[in-house]
């Protein structure tokens, strides 16, 4: 995992200007368990890679970077709220169980839009993003996606799912 990780960040050089790989690589040293993590992205589609420091924290954060929605990661209502109000037809699971159990945080709406600085992703899918409560209270949640070289940000009950909606994370390291 850390030679493929290693790859990808050096043939993506501008997703993380200024930062070398012996750090990253260091502080993946330091949080072993932070590597189960990445693999476990890795596993589902995710293509994780490096996106930037946070500037408040220090932490190197690694994002879902596949081109589409992480296809091991898709046809997921948004909560286990919306997973269990659904009476037939309902998915596998949802968008906040699966990525508690992988490790990672959905991407925030502008977490999303700083992504699509990086390259043009979900072209084809969507993905949930982190949704305020009082939205969420009401039966919403958010999805974006990238058409026509702009990023939407849209809304949908929080039962829907569909097979080219999944969801990307993000891991702080």
């Amino acid at each position: 995992m850390i030679d493929l990780l290693e790859r990808r960040f050096h043939e993506h050089m501008a997703r993380h200007d200024g930062l070398a790989w012996n750090v990253v690589r260091a502080r993946l040293d330091e949080n072993p368990e932070k590597l189960r993590v990445l693999e476990e992205m890795e596993r589902t589609g995710g293509e994780p890679d490096v996106v930037g420091v946070d500037p408040d924290s220090g932490e190197i954060v690694f994002c879902d970077c596949s081109p589409e929605s992480p296809a091991g990661r898709r046809s997921l209502c948004f909560d286990k709220a919306a997973l269990d109000a659904r009476k037939e037809n309902k998915p596998s699971g949802s968008a906040l169980e699966v990525a508690k159990a992988i490790g990672i945080t959905l991407l925030t709406e502008a977490e999303y839009r700083y992504l699509q600085t990086l390259g043009e992703f979900d072209s084809k899918t969507s993905s949930w993003v982190q949704t305020p409560a009082d939205i969420r209270k009401l039966g919403g949640a958010l999805f974006c996606d990238r058409r026509y070289g702009h990023v939407f940000l849209y809304h949908n009950g929080a039962e829907s799912y569909y097979a080219a909606r999944g969801l990307r994370g993000i891991l702080r390291v």
